[in-house]
């Protein structure tokens, strides 16, 4: 195993585990506001602190990029960890089971390994550059659908960019009128993770942030899959919109949507 991706798990497994103990105990979560729709809460950043730890003490001189500290410079900038310690916190606020730990590690631009980890399942999705992707230790695979007929997709509505309600809304009719279904589960990276072992045959959201995309995205690339931005180029760790799925997926959903998306979404 990438000597990285030992400790990006074991990182994932210790945050979980912090993550875990506070949904049991409901009274012990303290919630603030960070923006519109948009919180954090003591699990949070005590997950983060505990991941941060655990790499700082394998790679003390790497370069940490986390949702909840920010940004700290380490003597080594070619490599980055990018550290979201609950995808998903709406969620884990709400109780409801669906939320994930995402890390990656990335080296001169290109992302070497990734977890994102459910330790409410103990679904623990893992991968390294060239190695494919895992769940629990299986090889994973995007699913085999050819296009959007009948096809389950995954998405979330704009609900930190309301401004683009209309364009999301007339996209969503759109699509709806071919695919089978949605799924809309709070969690990006899970919501990557589960496209790339096949369970969803394609994803598309608007506006997420780096730490929401990093670990998904070299799952979903090592299983076969494709992420986009709304043009079909690869701007979406700039712009936040992604576009994912198997080839054939993604091209149908360009393709479909390529003229209903405003040009400030397109950039």
């Amino acid at each position: 195993m990438h000597p990285m991706l030992n400790i990006a798990i074991r990182a994932a497994r210790k945050a979980g585990n912090v993550a875990i103990k506070a949904y049991e105990n409901p009274s012990s979560i303290e919630i603030d506001t960070k923006g519109a729709n948009d919180f954090a809460t003591n699990a949070d950043r005590a997950a983060e602190a505990l991941i941060i730890e655990t790499i700082k003490k394998a790679y003390p001189d790497h370069t940490i990029i986390a949702e909840e500290s920010g940004l700290a410079k380490g003597n080594d900038a070619e490599t980055q960890w990018i550290i979201d310690p609950i995808d998903g916190t709406t969620n884990f606020i709400k109780n409801i089971p669906h939320f994930a730990v995402s890390i990656a590690a990335r080296v001169k631009g290109k992302t070497e390994v990734a977890v994102v980890y459910n330790p409410m399942s103990n679904e623990l999705f893992t991968a390294a550059r060239g190695k494919g992707a895992q769940l629990n230790g299986y090889r994973i695979r995007v699913s085999n659908a050819k296009d959007l007929d009948g096809s389950v997709l995954a998405t979330a509505f704009p609900f930190k960019a309301k401004q683009h309600s209309d364009s999301y809304f007339a996209v969503l009719q759109k699509l709806f009128t071919r695919c089978g279904d949605f799924r809309r589960s709070g969690s990006a990276a899970l919501d990557l993770a589960y496209v790339a072992a096949g369970r969803l045959d394609g994803f598309f959201e608007i506006g997420l942030k780096p730490w929401d995309i990093a670990g998904g995205e070299l799952i979903l690339r090592e299983a076969g899959g494709v992420i986009t931005d709304f043009a079909g180029n690869n701007n979406y760790m700039v712009s936040g919109n992604v576009v994912a799925g198997n080839p054939r997926i993604v091209k149908d959903l360009l393709v479909s949507t390529q003229n209903d998306w405003p040009e400030k979404l397109r950039n």
